[in-house]
């Protein structure tokens, strides 16, 4: 299984949003961005990934998994880009901030970090283990 974070503007796509859609979840399109494509083609079924506040926010607030492998985005004029689909898991008993990451050691080499601006990002098996306890994760997700 590999690790992401997928990146949304809580006024654009909420979290509470993400959870509404239930076990049928939504697509994640709009990205239009090729290292985040290539991010999303390497995606499995079954792979989880941390959903991520940006703006004001700027939070680790809950846990999705993919359940749609990449394929063609429709609301993509040029074709060039795509989606995959994710469903909520769980919430982050307490959101992890950018500036925490920031801060610790074991994180700071997070592409969250390095990288910001990417909207969806590759995490390490290390990183997601050290999130999910700093977050107050108690079950292996």
């Amino acid at each position: 299984m590999a690790y992401w974070l997928f990146k949304s503007e809580p006024e654009t796509w909420s979290w509470p949003m993400q959870k509404k859609k239930g076990a049928k979840g939504e697509p994640w399109s709009g990205v239009r961005n090729h290292q985040a494509k290539l991010n999303m083609m390497a995606m499995k079924k079954g792979d989880r990934g941390f959903f991520y506040h940006s703006g004001e926010a700027r939070e680790i607030v809950g846990i999705v998994e993919v359940i749609g492998e990449y394929r063609p985005d429709p609301t993509d004029e040029t074709g060039k880009f795509g989606l995959v689909v994710v469903k909520a898991v769980a919430d982050l008993p307490k959101p992890v901030t950018l500036s925490q990451a920031k801060a610790d050691p074991l994180l700071a080499k997070m592409t969250l970090v390095t990288f910001s601006r990417l909207s969806v990002q590759p995490v390490t098996a290390e990183q997601w283990a050290h999130v999910c306890k700093r977050g107050g994760v108690k079950e292996r997700l």
